[in-house]
């Protein structure tokens, strides 16, 4: 498929995809039989007890009534019939599907029984019941002996969580329509989640454990793709989404008395257009020859007569990592981003006799407000004086005595465009908080869920990142089978391995789709944790990206990008009509080779072009500001591989890969910049300016190869102060109140002994006079 005949996608980023499609991505495509097998345990059971009437039919009191006696079920010590129970509880929170009739009804039953089920304490009761399976050694033994390990190993746990996901999505998502008990009800499930109640820990700390368990090899038979997928959302539900943290950010920087922000980063995103993608080398070179035919009647040509000279990209024969396939699309980046049409556009000078085109409209003007560091004045002002008085004022920004008038011009722009983010005051307390500890007394820090889930995580924080990352590469599309990865796919094999092509298909496809949920879950995770961390405090949201670095976070991103990102986002790794709630409903059709090869017609993939997103804002976190990191795009030569991502026409996706090459441009010299030229513009068209920010021609102080180790190390030791001064409690502190009194210090009553005034002046005399005082001694006390 040719890059420019890619359309624009009309893909609308958010916390998550539409509920229907967040619920099937639960189940994978070789679990479909488990479906009738949980409504056979619900069917027996119920028909047992309620004669001749459907579930639907009852009143709210019997359905409660029948609930609190399968709750009862889950207590027996057998363990075949509390799974029997298990599952019928689960047929429940799927919505009854045996009595409806269209995919609505189904989606409406299974919210409706998800609310009833946590009214009655379903969660708590399946909360105790995971625990067990959990510490269950003898199925982690099981599992381990095994050398092939299939759904089978994973049945008690995938029911467990797959009811508690569907409990923790369908209370989470907010309908107009809901009841008051039902937001009510909401709420208090969030108090729960968030604020550990009967345990020590709250519920997302669980998940962690398992994933850290499963990847140690301590229990392979953990259905991975479900645990992801409840942490990731209860992380959601519990911390709030990306709405809530704008909200939080708008509140907080209110009570620190922060100018409100310029604009919705939200809104302005949303309302932004994608710029035409990249062309091949080929299409260039056609292109270049047809405007060479109209040579005459166009006027200001000279930068397009540039481009053909331009296009070898200078990175091209060092890069040994590259393959064939890709060496075509890596030179030819954006250079051919605007065509025909958007040239005509802007170039002024139209003759008259050409016939009518649809004009492109640009907004007028930038998108974003630009912004200007305390910093960035500091250096401003210390570059000026140097070079007009020659002699430097610290960090003085307000004496301007000396300095040309241009220049005060200068410092008021700057300061009119000065933005101080929640960050900055929070490293200025820190600062303070290490300097004065005593004056200053115990910092009040206010229990939110971010700060609980921070300080549980605090200890094994290091291990939940590799974790993470560990199945983040074994899940990507780029990774090779390696004899030691682990294995993701404990919960997709079925028993018996297929037998025809039909079969294999069908299981390919269902092996690609659970690999892309898993990166779908964590790469969401991932970015929410950095997001409400860096909003709590900017050291803890900087201890998870320290450990994602040093955990190869960087190189990883850059090899999952290293592939036909197109083909990626429009995979069709589905079969619609195995997806949960429509397999439920309506018969299955006979499936062919044909119509499984063909997929649906979607334009793209959501849940892909999702982690793309989140994967390029996780990469732009970890790096915006770090010297050293940036660095890092530049030695792993990622300019190529994040070029060859703008020829997906989203807006949002182009902007985080434009940021990513702006922060990188300054180290990517010359020759790189001029054979770029559309790259630049496109960056100046679309990423927010920062005023004095030499980005693009690095002659800027930061462009200059210092030591980079320094500046981690730095960050590191800052980060300790801050985990020992606000986690490290000890018990004895070196900063203990001393009463330096003399009068009350003598004034105390001590306790003595009956018969000490016997003996007191024997002991005055042993004790007080007959020992020398060695003055000198106190000047060497440490």
């Amino acid at each position: 498929q040719g890059s420019v005949d890619c359309p624009n996608l009309e893909f609308e980023y958010g916390d998550a995809d539409g509920h229907g499609a967040e619920l099937a991505e639960l189940y994978s495509y070789t679990e479909e039989p488990e479906l009738s097998t949980n409504r056979r345990c619900f069917e027996e059971d119920f028909h047992s007890q309620v004669q001749g009437r459907r579930w639907l039919e009852l009143d709210g009191a019997q359905q409660k009534a029948y609930v609190m006696r399968l709750l009862d079920g889950l207590e027996v010590v057998n363990r075949d019939k509390r799974l029997k129970v298990a599952r019928a509880i689960l047929y429940l929170a799927q919505g009854v599907f045996g009595d409806c009739d269209n995919e609505g009804d189904v989606l409406h039953w299974s919210r409706h029984n998800s609310f009833l089920l946590y009214q009655l304490g379903t969660f708590t009761a399946f909360l105790e019941l995971l625990n067990m399976e959990i510490d269950n050694s003898q199925a982690c033994s099981s599992a381990l002996r095994k050398p092939a390990i299939s759904l089978a190993d994973s049945t008690e746990l995938r029911v467990l969580l797959s009811v508690m996901y569907l409990m923790v999505e369908n209370i989470r998502v907010e309908q107009e329509m809901d009841p008051p008990e039902w937001k009510t009800c909401r709420e208090t499930f969030r108090m729960e989640l968030s604020f550990p109640m009967h345990t020590e820990e709250p519920f997302a700390l669980l998940l962690f454990t398992m994933v850290t368990k499963f990847c140690s090899g301590h229990a392979p038979h953990f259905p991975m793709k479900k645990v992801l997928l409840l942490l990731w959302k209860v992380l959601l539900f519990t911390l709030g989404g990306f709405e809530a943290l704008q909200t939080m950010k708008v509140r907080k920087r209110e009570e620190l008395g922060l100018p409100p922000l310029p604009e919705d980063s939200i809104q302005v995103m949303r309302s932004m257009r994608a710029a035409s993608p990249p062309t091949y080398s080929i299409e260039l070179v056609e292109q270049q020859q047809q405007k060479r035919g109209h040579r005459s009647r166009r006027p200001l040509m000279k930068q397009d007569s540039l481009d053909i000279y331009n296009e070898r990209d200078p990175f091209k024969n060092d890069e040994a990592g590259v393959d064939e396939e890709e060496n075509d699309d890596v030179d030819s980046g954006i250079e051919g981003e605007l065509d025909l049409m958007e040239r005509d556009a802007i170039i002024p000078a139209m003759p008259a006799q050409r016939l009518p085109i649809e004009r492109v409209s640009f907004p007028k003007g930038l998108p974003w407000a630009p912004k200007v560091r305390q910093k960035d004045i500091e250096h401003f002002l210390e570059a000026s004086r140097n070079k007009f008085i020659g002699f430097t004022l610290g960090q003085d920004t307000e004496t301007l005595i000396g300095l040309p008038r241009p220049i005060h011009e200068s410092v008021k722009t700057l300061k009119q465009h000065k933005y101080v983010s929640i960050s900055d005051v929070q490293i200025k307390n820190e600062e303070e908080l290490e300097k004065c500890p005593m004056s200053l007394g115990e910092e009040e820090v206010q229990e939110t869920p971010c700060e609980i889930l921070y300080r549980t995580m605090l200890y094994n924080l290091p291990q939940y990142m590799i974790a993470l990352l560990k199945i983040l590469l074994a899940a990507a599309p780029t990774s090779k089978a390696k004899t030691d990865s682990i294995n993701i796919l404990a919960d997709v094999l079925p028993e018996e391995m297929p037998i025809t092509v039909l079969q294999s298909m069908k299981l390919g496809i269902d092996v690609n789709r659970h690999k892309e949920i898993i990166v779908k879950s964590i790469s969401a995770l991932l970015l929410l944790l950095l997001k409400h961390f860096k909003l709590n405090h900017i050291y803890q949201f900087e201890y998870v990206s320290q450990h994602l670095v040093f955990a190869n976070c960087i190189p990883l991103i850059l090899k999952f990008f290293n592939q036909n990102i197109m083909s990626y986002i429009t995979a069709k790794n589905s079969i619609s009509v195995l997806d949960y709630p429509h397999c439920t409903v309506y018969d299955l059709p006979e499936l062919t080779a044909e119509s499984l090869e063909a997929g649906d017609n979607n334009q793209f993939c959501w849940r892909n072009l999702f982690s793309c997103i989140n994967l390029l804002r996780i990469l732009n976190k970890l790096t915006k500001w770090k010297h050293s990191r940036t660095m890092m795009l530049v030695v792993f030569k990622s300019a190529p591989i994040l070029k060859r991502a703008l020829k997906v026409k989203q807006a949002m996706m182009q902007l985080y890969v434009l940021k990513l090459l702006k922060i990188q441009t300054k180290y990517l010299g010359r020759q790189w910049r001029k054979s770029n030229m559309k790259t630049m513009s496109a960056i100046y068209q679309k990423v927010r300016h920062r005023m004095n920010d030499d980005w693009a021609y690095g002659n800027d102080i930061d462009a200059r190869p210092w030591d980079f180790q320094a500046e981690e190390c730095t960050l590191r030791a800052n980060i300790e102060a801050f985990n020992s001064r606000r986690y490290d409690k000890p018990q004895e502190s070196e900063f203990a109140p001393v009463d330096n009194c003399l009068q009350s210090v003598l004034g105390q009553r001590l306790e003595l002994p009956e018969d000490f005034h016997c003996s007191y002046e024997l002991w005055l005399e042993r004790e007080v006079f007959s020992q020398p005082i060695r003055w000198e001694e106190l000047l060497h006390y440490q």
